[in-house]
């Protein structure tokens, strides 16, 4: 099937996962465009290689690939899909006024980046069995490998600062590791290897 054939739906997914700008479960897709991405949608996507999809636990989590990029990019400069409502109209307006952007030299990913305190809260629920446990910061980084050092350093920063949120040093320094110092982040005069949020 030609990338020029694609349903609305999958037009409508691609689109989303450009917005987000990282992987996202099913119910992380319908919380912030309102559907998911299963059955014949999924696997046509799939095929295209716009998305690749993984299984996790009983559903699907999706990414876009460099064609999926690629398309995204391409899709700026199309004509609204017929039928595409009034909704669907203002959309491609949006997209139109995107590709005036990226025509003067601008790009996609430097509009479109994921929100890191989510991919940081999101990590660190994967690690705690239990809101209120301590993670170390190495442990965190390795699920965070695709974010840059500087992003995550700046994202924890500012996190400090909210309620429920707390990064501290550890206080038996003979316990770390060299990985543990290596994952440190350095603020308000203090190197600090642990996260801890409490429950939400």
């Amino acid at each position: 099937m030609p990338t020029d054939q694609l349903t609305v739906r999958e037009r409508a997914t691609l689109l989303a996962l450009m917005a987000e700008a990282r992987e996202l479960t099913n119910a992380e897709l319908r919380d912030a465009a309102g559907f998911t991405l299963d059955g014949r949608y999924r696997r046509r996507l799939n095929e295209q290689k716009l998305v690749t999809s993984r299984k996790v636990g009983r559903g699907f989590a999706h990414e876009l690939t460099d064609d999926g990029w690629a398309w995204c990019t391409a899709e700026l400069s199309t004509e609204r899909p017929d039928r595409a409502g009034s909704l669907g109209g203002a959309l491609y307006t949006v997209l139109a006024g995107l590709q005036r952007y990226v025509a003067r030299g601008g790009l996609l990913h430097e509009i479109f980046t994921p929100d890191v305190e989510v991919l940081i809260r999101n990590a660190y629920r994967e690690l705690a069995d239990a809101p209120g446990r301590w993670v170390g910061l190495a442990e965190l980084r390795e699920k965070l490998l695709g974010v840059s050092r500087a992003a995550v350093d700046a994202e924890l920063e500012r996190m400090a600062s909210s309620p429920g949120v707390h990064i501290q040093a550890e206080s038996n320094q003979k316990t770390l590791t060299e990985a543990d110092r290596a994952a440190a982040v350095r603020f308000g005069g203090d190197e600090r290897h642990m996260l801890m949020i409490e429950a939400e």
